[in-house]
């Protein structure tokens, strides 16, 4: 009967002629055998060794067996220890006080060796047993703290994903509100000129009709009508009858950038509760106008050159690719060489979009169409007014045409619509035009911006979202709405705005 783990034993009696009985038949078995006289040392022993079972005397001087046993049993220490009683007395009475004193077994002297090896192991068997549920229920309750942090973890990431689709499908929709509005605004005017600049624009238009596949890059001032340039070359083209789906690569959440762009299927990821169709897709027998190009992450840059490589789409879970047809017109107001110098833009994914390039001029450049842009803008906001247009005098004209327009086209549109409201129908002068009086404004894309001046009173909130809402704010005040100038003011990006928009109802 050798143990395969060796397990200790306690055994406590003053007689030491019994110590040595339960030692030798103990010990050959695998037992470590540990023999005290008395039960006061039996109680530090117990404490310090942790026995696996106590064998303790009922009857000792000092403490008697049932005293030693409750003080062990009130040890957190040792309170676990099964306590197996030894008497020469067998009466009702004592075995019931040994039981109620937190023993678990009780065996008479003279004692056989046999029956004590028996008992051991049924008690130590039990202990075993009662050790491994603990741990097992320790583990299981381990699982069930992990599996509900996971659960938590996953409920957030959804909850988050959740949001950001949201948001962004609320920013889409009020982006695409702006660029519909923007090309209604401007309407075909903001092609048509007199300068040879967009005369040679609108011949590359005219040139893309017969070539609807072809990837087009618009390179460009901010302000210069690029999607306004995309419209048209949609409008012009064999896919004019399919959807133009505008993207502002800058306000996708990277998070979710390869799904909205190639889609997912329900499962795919955490939160993809459905399938879903990405702007590839949607755009399909289209246009799909890919804005801010330059800002776009560079892994998602590789996706989108493998896509226009071979026209097949690969939704987010799914092995099965779609072919896709659509023209890809794409924009940025960024030196792209520069980015392909510093690594951020992949320079085969530059040549691949740039099969073929259009350059809207800055208006600085075309000051003979001003006139004709003027005249167009004052006749579509009287139109939305309800008035008269009112004419508009040589010395106005004049001045409109000796402001550089950091803001071109679409600085032009704003200012005609103060000028209206400032005239409030009669005709517009000089001194209804919101021009700065210096005409050497520096006409460079990104001037250092100036500092906003804040009042004691206009003390900025500490919470930093927050703080960069109401300093659009006030940069969108001084600016009277004009989106562009509010962000050169600011130094920033005009997306920037967009997104703040978007998510604040601004």
């Amino acid at each position: 009967m050798k143990k395969p783990l060796v397990e200790t034993i306690l055994i406590v009696d003053d007689h030491p002629a019994n110590l040595d009985v339960l030692t030798q038949t103990l010990e050959p078995v695998g037992f470590h055998v540990l023999a005290v006289p008395n039960g006061e040392i039996a109680l530090r022993v117990a404490e310090r060794a942790k026995p696996d079972l106590i064998m303790l005397d009922v009857v000792m001087p000092e403490f008697n067996g049932f005293d030693v046993c409750e003080m062990l049993k009130k040890n957190p220490a040792t309170r676990d220890i099964p306590v197996i009683f030894l008497s020469a007395r067998n009466e009702t009475r004592t075995l019931v006080k040994g039981f109620q004193a937190g023993g678990v077994d009780y065996i008479t002297k003279p004692f056989q060796a046999e029956e004590v090896l028996a008992r051991i192991e049924t008690h130590l068997k039990n202990r075993r047993l009662t050790a491994a549920l603990k741990q097992k229920n320790r583990q299981l309750i381990e699982q069930a703290d992990a599996l509900k942090q996971t659960n938590e973890k996953l409920a957030a990431e959804i909850k988050l994903r959740t949001k950001a689709e949201e948001q962004l499908q609320v920013a889409d929709q009020k982006l695409d509100v702006i660029g519909a509005r923007e090309a209604e605004h401007w309407n075909v005017s903001g092609l048509i000129g007199q300068s040879p600049s967009m005369a040679r624009i609108l011949e590359d238009v005219d040139k893309l009709k017969s070539f609807g596949n072809t990837t087009v890059l618009i390179l460009g001032e901010s302000g210069t009508g690029k999607e306004l340039l995309a419209r048209a070359i949609h409008s012009r083209g064999p896919h004019a009858k399919g959807p133009f789906i505008p993207v502002n690569c800058v306000a996708i959440p990277a998070e979710l950038a390869e799904s909205m762009l190639f889609g997912h299927i329900r499962g795919s990821f955490t939160g993809a509760i459905e399938d879903r169709k990405g702007y590839f897709e949607l755009a399909h027998q289209g246009t799909l106008f890919l804005d801010e190009i330059g800002d776009m992450p560079l892994p998602l840059q590789a996706k989108l050159l493998r896509v226009l490589e071979d026209g097949m789409v690969y939704p987010i879970g799914s092995s099965k690719g779609k072919k896709i047809t659509c023209r890809v017109v794409a924009a940025t107001n960024a030196q792209l060489e520069t980015h392909i110098a510093n690594g951020t833009f992949r320079q085969d994914l530059y040549f691949r979009l740039a099969r073929f390039t259009v350059t809207p001029p800055p208006l600085r450049e075309r000051t003979e169409d001003i006139p004709a842009l003027a005249r167009h803008f004052i006749d579509l906001f009287v139109k939305e007014m309800g008035r008269k247009a009112p004419p508009l005098t040589t010395s106005a004209l004049a001045r409109l045409k000796t402001h550089p327009y950091p803001g071109n086209i679409r600085e032009l549109k704003n200012i005609i619509e103060r000028a209206l409201i400032r005239s409030g129908g009669d005709a517009i002068s000089p001194e209804h035009l919101d021009l700065p009086g210096n005409s050497t404004i520096s006409s460079l894309p990104h001037p250092k911006p100036p500092q906003l001046a804040l009042t004691p009173d206009s003390s900025l909130p500490l919470n930093l979202e927050e703080a960069e809402t109401l300093l659009i704010r006030r940069a969108l005040n001084q600016t009277q709405g004009n989106i562009a100038q509010a962000a050169r003011l600011l130094g920033i990006h005009r997306t920037r705005i967009y997104r703040m928009m978007a998510s604040k109802d601004a």
